[in-house]
């Protein structure tokens, strides 16, 4: 376990995180400082406490927001392995009923071409 210093609405705080994981830790205080820092921009000085609800309001809703697009991707994505299941599965029986068609054809063209080498007779054979 690491142990790091960071700074939210102007006050220090000691944190403790997963070994590798400092630099994650600093930049989520530093977004949420920075947010807090907005707010005050926007609403004056209106309390610590009510600036990092309001904060962390924010972050909340993105969050939201965040996964009810994640969740519509993966159902696109879904959909989309669908409709990529059904391609596969036509182009197999489409692969299979052109190979029945020539190896019709080839049945259909041998047949012919004894057909014609019986009614040539001796002279010279085709195919």
């Amino acid at each position: 376990m690491s142990h790091i210093n960071v700074t939210i609405n102007g006050r220090q705080y000691r944190m403790a995180c997963e070994e590798g994981q400092e630099a994650r830790l600093l930049k989520l205080a530093e977004n949420l400082e920075a947010r807090i820092g907005s707010l005050r921009g926007k609403f004056g000085e209106i309390g610590d406490a009510r600036l990092t609800v309001m904060a962390a309001l924010t972050v909340c809703d993105e969050l939201l927001d965040a996964n009810g697009r994640i969740r519509a991707l993966e159902e696109e994505l879904a959909a989309l392995r669908d409709v990529r299941v059904v391609a596969a599965d036509r182009a197999r029986a489409t692969q299979t009923a052109v190979a029945a068609a020539l190896n019709s054809a080839a049945d259909r063209i041998e047949k012919t071409t004894q057909v014609l080498n019986r009614t040539i007779g001796g002279g010279v054979a085709i195919g």
